[in-house]
């Protein structure tokens, strides 16, 4: 029997694609892995599961293990990749969001803490600065930037699965204003500044709450109006401060998107790149900009396979593999965690 090597995926000319089994086997193993942690060590129980059927969270590890292990060839196959991440996207956005709506109507089982929290990714910064402590969300996403680098905004994002749908009402997206990036900043500024602020004046708590909302309502217009019209995300790469966070410290990780220097600047990977970072000033340079998130779209759409993942001391192929194997296995076990 002829053996495959841990990272190996051999595709076919045809649309069949041989099963990487040592990818699968990883990303089994490491999603299994961190769930028992978090079965083991958090006195709380954190798995769902457990926390309605006591001694059942065993049961969601295996079933979650297996599900990650499942969607790793579909994520891995280039000709599948794009649709199989939206799914896995918004997959994760409806979850949220549904554990979200019963928390409102009063299933505190659902949430992480017991206590409902505004569903505004802002708040990730902004939260613990207002209120001076509860530091685990914050904690939670430098240690997924530190792994998978901005991919959090491509593939965790419980909002911008919702904003890539928008964007991809425009075939092609269309060249934005280069003040794209000040207002972003402005607006991390303005979050950071007026949570400080808030937290300082005294200003009643149910004000404070209204202006989270009203904050996120902005982003939720931009998703509808702006992002459809202009086929790029305009919430995430022009208003989410958090966005912009990602893609400065998300540099942590080792993983980035190379072009290669035979590129020949066709163009192809901008018509499909929905986060503003393949401009032709960008394939020029052979570098994509800083608002790439990793998310891999514009990989296959190279023939000639100029555009690929890297990571010190492994080709492109086996760096996208552990790339892959990393993100699926969190994506496994931020479905089967109570969040909010």
């Amino acid at each position: 029997m002829k053996t495959i090597p841990l990272f190996a995926m051999t595709s076919r000319d045809d649309a069949s694609v041989t099963i990487p089994w040592g990818a699968v086997l990883s990303t089994i193993i490491l999603t299994a892995g961190m769930l028992t942690v978090v079965q083991i060590v958090v006195d709380r129980p954190m798995l769902l599961v457990d926390r309605f059927f006591p001694g059942m969270g065993w049961i969601e590890i295996l079933v979650l293990s297996l599900y990650a292990g499942f969607v790793t060839p579909k994520i891995l196959n280039p000709k599948t990749s794009v649709r199989w991440r939206t799914i896995l996207w918004l997959t994760f956005s409806v979850i949220f969001f549904s554990q979200l709506t019963l928390g409102i109507f009063g299933f505190t089982t659902f949430l992480m803490t017991g206590v409902l929290h505004y569903p505004v990714p802002a708040l990730i910064v902004a939260g613990p600065i207002y209120r001076g402590e509860d530091f685990f969300m914050p904690i939670l996403f430098g240690s997924t930037l530190f792994f998978i680098g901005p991919a959090w905004c491509s593939y965790f994002c419980y909002l911008g699965g919702w904003d890539f749908l928008a964007s991809q009402q425009v075939k092609r997206p269309r060249k934005l204003s280069k003040w794209r990036r000040p207002k972003q900043i402005a607006i991390l500024v303005l979050v950071v500044g007026g949570a400080l602020y808030l937290r300082f004046s005294g200003i009643p708590i149910s004000i404070v709450s209204r202006l989270v909302a009203l904050f996120g309502l902005g982003g939720f217009f931009i998703i509808i109006f702006l992002s459809r019209r202009y086929g790029s995300m305009i919430h995430c790469i022009s208003y989410c401060p958090i966005g912009l966070v990602a893609n400065i410290f998300g540099k942590i990780s080792p993983f980035r998107m190379k072009i290669d220097s035979s590129c020949t600047s066709c163009g192809q990977c901008s018509m499909v790149c929905r986060y503003d970072a393949l401009r032709p000033e960008n394939i020029k340079q052979k570098k994509p900009g800083l608002s790439c998130t990793l998310c891999g779209d514009c990989i296959n759409t190279c023939s000639n396979n100029y555009i690929h993942y890297s990571f010190p001391g492994l080709s492109p192929q086996a760096a996208r593999t552990l790339f892959i194997v990393i993100v699926v296995s969190f994506h496994a076990v931020s479905i089967g965690v109570a969040r909010i």
